[in-house]
This record gives structure tokens, C-alpha cells and sequence, in this order.
């Protein structure tokens, strides 16, 4: 797929990876880390309302979060939504973070600013092992780990210690997600991943959203010890979306019209 540029907005460069920016005439701004799309204005809300709201639907009592990741504030600004008492959020690049306040400044709603919000920046590998308390809920927002690049890095929190690791780090009724790429186009994501959520947290699951900046879909996958996201869309009333809808929930757990991985 390709995209029209009309403006290169910035180029920089932190000790983990290239950030670019730029103004596209069909999808508004664009971010991309190390040359792959992270989000497009056009749909990110698509991508980041799934990601946040699908496996809280049915999920009473709420207290605590945690985001792995999610420099660009969009997924913290959904979780802000919520009634948490504490979101946590890791990030090891700090510039990340900078740059998109700078240059998509109404992307986060101001949610870094919120105060149930606690911003860690270091690596979440080594906080996973040592959380400072126990999460209702952990998003694994990463980077995407292509086939083609070793030694990324996000490697080491698609792994299955570190799903054993966010299991210990999680309440008895909590549930880790994750992004786990385009499915048609990366069949080698999300396969095993399912797999290693089965093995670390017993009850998982995959589901999926239209996001046609990234090729068309994004898969994620859930896991919890005895959580399940419910049959149907449950949210509070004061949370409204743009994209997740009762269809687009619907459709997020079914059969996928393409690819190997079948919800």
C-alpha cells in the first residue's frame, strides 16, 4: 500500500530507533518508528479503542492498569477513560514520547497529565520482574517484531518469559493484552503468541480490527486466569467511541475472511 507525502514534518533519531513523522493527503499525519507505521490520525482510534476497551467489556472493580509501551499517548488516553485508580505506564524511550506531544498534540486528550498516571521510563523487561504492585490489566503496546529484523527492540517482550513475568505481575481476575500484528499479512505473530498466553495465563484468545493504515487489520491476543472478555459490548455509559461499536465487536471475535489464524 502506498500513501501520498505532502510534507517530511521530522526525522530524529534516540538511542533505540528513527522516529519520522509525516503529513499525508489520505490518512492525515502518520508515525512510524524504524520506517513501519505505529498510527495514522485517519483510524488509530479504531486500533486503540480495540485495544483498550474490547477486553475490559464485562470487567467490574477496576483499580489498576499497565502499559508497556504506547509512547504516543493514544492508548493511555483510552485507559484514561476508565475509572482506574492507577495507570502505569513503562516506556523506555522517552523521546518517543516528546516528539508526539509536540507534533500530535491532541492524540494523548491530555492524559499524561491526568494524576491517577505514573509514567515509568526504562525498560519494561526489567519492571515486568519487579512492578512496584499487581495490575487488573496489562497492555502490551510494542513495537512490532518483523521476521526480517533480529535483535529488535521489542524482541524480548514477545517472549514467553515475559508472559510469565506480566502472570505474576497481574490480580487474579486481570487479563494481559497484546498487539500482535496484521494477521493476514503476519500469520507468524499472532499464532504463537496465543500459544504462549494459553501456556502462561490458562484462558486466552484472539481478536481483530479494521485498521486500514496498517494493510487493512490488527490482531491482538488476550490471555487471563479467569477473565473473559463478555459476549457482548460492555462499557460504561460515559464512554463513547468512534469506531467500537456493537458490530465492530461483533466482528472482532469472528472468523477471519482471510489469512491462517481463524478467531
Amino acid at each position: 500500500m502506498t500513501v501520498a507525502i505532502s510534507e517530511h514534518i521530522i526525522s530524529t533519531s534516540s538511542p533505540y530507533q528513527t522516529i519520522d513523522i509525516y503529513q499525508t493527503t489520505e490518512l492525515g499525519k502518520m508515525l512510524f518508528l524504524d520506517g513501519h507505521v505505529q498510527l495514522a490520525e485517519f483510524d488509530e482510534h479504531a486500533y486503540h479503542e480495540s485495544f483498550a476497551h474490547i477486553p475490559l467489556s464485562g470487567m467490574k472493580n477496576l483499580e489498576s492498569a499497565l502499559i508497556v509501551g504506547g509512547g504516543d499517548g493514544a492508548m493511555l488516553r483510552e485507559l484514561c477513560r476508565h475509572d482506574f485508580s492507577t495507570i502505569h505506564m513503562v516506556e523506555i524511550d522517552d523521546l518517543v514520547i516528546g516528539t508526539c506531544k509536540d507534533h500530535f498534540p491532541d492524540l494523548n486528550g491530555g492524559a499524561f497529565e491526568d494524576p491517577r498516571v505514573e509514567l515509568f521510563i526504562e525498560d519494561a523487561f526489567a519492571f515486568i520482574k519487579n512492578p512496584p504492585q499487581k495490575y487488573d490489566a496489562i497492555y502490551i503496546d510494542a513495537t512490532d517484531v518483523y521476521e526480517e529484523d533480529d535483535g529488535s527492540l521489542s524482541e524480548q517482550l514477545f517472549t514467553q518469559t515475559f508472559y510469565q513475568d506480566c502472570r505474576n505481575a497481574l490480580t487474579e481476575q486481570g487479563i494481559v493484552v497484546t498487539q500482535a500484528d496484521n494477521p493476514v499479512f503476519c500469520p507468524y505473530s499472532a499464532g504463537p503468541i496465543l500459544e504462549q498466553f494459553e501456556r502462561a495465563l490458562g484462558n486466552a484468545g484472539f481478536y481483530w480490527c479494521l485498521v486500514p493504515s496498517f494493510g487493512g487489520y490488527s490482531g491482538f491476543v488476550w490471555g487471563s486466569p479467569n477473565h473473559s472478555p463478555a459476549k457482548t459490548l460492555q462499557l460504561p455509559s460515559a464512554i463513547s467511541t468512534k469506531y467500537l461499536s456493537d458490530l465492530h465487536y461483533e466482528l472482532a471475535f469472528s472468523k477471519l475472511p482471510f489469512g491462517e489464524l481463524n478467531a
